[in-house]
């Protein structure tokens, strides 16, 4: 099949068996110059090794980029500010990244001159429309080439087969094995699909989690931890102040340790079928507790509930990679006004997979009165009979019903 011809093209580039593949196959059916671009998100990996198979396939602009204090300044941290899971569960690890991502491709493609950007996402999975919906939100005009929705090479083998063929070297893990898992990571989380995964009935097994203990290995003792809040994101822990990207990572060992943050869910994709996939999201986990619960002492409970009715539509909006879309953006500035009075402290136990709340206080935005909450005498701050007039107008509805029923 004839391909319109493409002078040169920024590669999302990992280094590993399905982005080396696609290198050569870009250069080859394309035959187009070939920019990589490996981002350190916080996958726990070298990326660094990357600029050496780039090198060695011939690949003369090589970009590789820190980006884990972006990822979860201006990514993570505004979606927990929404208390953000999709379907309840998911607590969106991997949607998180990509917007970012995409957005870093584009960015080197104005800069690189090249005319399009590529991708290694599958054509069954959701990564493809969250990179390229990205994509085209911050240049309209840019070309993506998905080599999935293009090739044949659809199966481990055949890419096993083509990168002998071509002189791609692939690399085994140090013990000569390597994971049966489709897996993606970041300071997030770690997602696990595909292999034993695909029957929902199968238990994962001990040996697939990385990064937490099972819950039962877990320490018998528990430990207590302390998470400031300003403004709705963590800023210090147990007193220490902290970047965005060492909270994260500083609460992903501690709930590591503590078997804290698993997930086993079938999901909806968006693509339309259903998946089933682990997850592994300590810090994550700890964080969401402790900014609702810091929400719940400095929040208003009406644009508390609002939040909670909004939550939904914006998860749903990040799983399905609208992170760049004018309703994402509207929504977030909502929820981020809500937060200019989330600022406090927030005291959390850590036990056996379990987080639990044990305090919390704000000095100045704290909305709970203990002079009208008290069971014992107010000194008048709360009319107890005003309930009464309270309870007769919000019941006249329900009595004309009842009147006509009877």
């Amino acid at each position: 099949m004839a391909r319109n011809p493409v002078n040169k093209v920024v590669l999302a580039y990992s280094g590993g068996l399905d982005t080396s593949v696609i290198l050569k196959w870009l250069q080859e059916q394309y035959s187009c110059e070939v920019v990589t671009f490996t981002a350190d998100i916080g996958q726990g990996e070298e990326v660094e090794p990357a600029r050496a198979k780039a090198e060695a396939a011939g690949v003369r602009e090589i970009y590789i980029d820190d980006l884990r204090e972006e990822f979860v300044r201006d990514f993570v941290y505004p979606m927990f500010r929404a208390n953000a899971l999709y379907e309840g569960e998911y607590l969106l690890g991997t949607s998180i990244a990509r917007p970012l991502i995409a957005k870093r491709l584009v960015e080197i493609a104005a800069a690189t001159g090249a005319d399009a950007i590529s991708h290694g996402a599958t054509g069954k999975g959701n990564d493809q429309v969250r990179f390229e919906l990205t994509a085209y939100a911050l240049n309209p005009e840019i070309r993506i080439i998905a080599p999935w929705r293009e090739w044949d090479l659809l199966s481990r083998e055949k890419l096993m087969t083509y990168a002998a063929a071509h002189g791609i070297s692939i690399e085994q893990k140090r013990d000569g094995t390597k994971s049966p898992y489709s897996m993606d990571a970041n300071l997030l989380h770690i997602s696990y699909e595909g292999y034993d995964l695909e029957d929902p009935w199968v238990e994962p097994g001990a040996a697939m989690w990385r990064w937490s203990v099972a819950p039962e290995a877990a320490p018998d003792q528990p430990i207590e931890v302390t998470l400031r809040f300003t403004r709705g994101d963590v800023t210090a822990i147990d007193g220490e102040e902290l970047s965005p990207a060492a909270v994260l990572a500083e609460l992903n060992r501690l709930g590591g340790a503590h078997g804290i943050g698993r997930a086993d869910i079938v999901e909806n994709r968006y693509v339309g079928m259903k998946s089933r996939g682990c997850y592994e999201t300590p810090g994550g986990t700890i964080l969401l507790k402790a900014h609702r619960a810091m929400e719940s002492l400095t929040l208003d409970r009406e644009a508390a509930h609002l939040k909670d009715e909004l939550m939904p539509r914006y998860a749903a909006l990040i799983y399905n990679g609208y992170w760049y879309s004018p309703e994402r953006q509207m929504l977030q500035a909502a929820i981020d006004q809500t937060q200019m009075v989330v600022n406090g402290e927030v005291r959390l136990k850590l036990y056996k997979g379990n987080v639990m709340l044990v305090g919390r206080r704000s000095e100045h935005d704290s909305l709970f009165d203990p002079s009208i909450a008290t069971f014992e005498e107010d000194a008048g701050a709360y009319d107890q009979g005003d309930a009464t007039g309270f309870i007769r107008l919000n019941a006249l509805r329900l009595r004309v019903a009842g009147r006509r029923r009877g």
